[in-house]
């Protein structure tokens, strides 16, 4: 069964949650830890979601390519005008995920549509 989320005229940060948690399977009865729950979710609308004026200016996501001189820092708005809101979604529910082997394999049951 498809979970299904709709974006319009809410916070990323929410819907990351609630995508999140579908994703690691805490919906469901026969939660296990260790075990990926294979229940996919779609989030719909991504573009038409709420970002205020000054989150765009004031996020800023930092990477770090390994060599001297290799810290990146892009602003939200920067981000979204390079990538998409679907990249942003997509970030933010990585980064709420469990950094461990299995993460991975749960991203792969997330589909974003703008």
């Amino acid at each position: 069964m498809k979970h299904t989320i709709d974006a319009q005229g809410k916070k990323i940060g929410r819907i990351a949650t609630q995508a999140a948690a579908v994703l690691m399977g805490k919906n469901s009865v026969s939660f296990a830890k260790n075990k990926v729950a294979g229940q996919p979710v779609e989030i719909i609308n991504a573009s038409k979601a709420d970002v205020s004026a000054t989150k765009k200016t004031s996020d800023i996501y930092v990477t770090y390519t390994g060599f001297r001189g290799g810290l990146n820092k892009e602003s939200l708005g920067h981000l979204i005008d390079r990538r998409g809101m679907t990249e942003v979604f997509r970030r933010a529910i990585l980064r709420m995920l469990p950094d461990n082997k299995l993460r991975d394999d749960r991203m792969k049951n997330l589909t974003i549509s703008e």
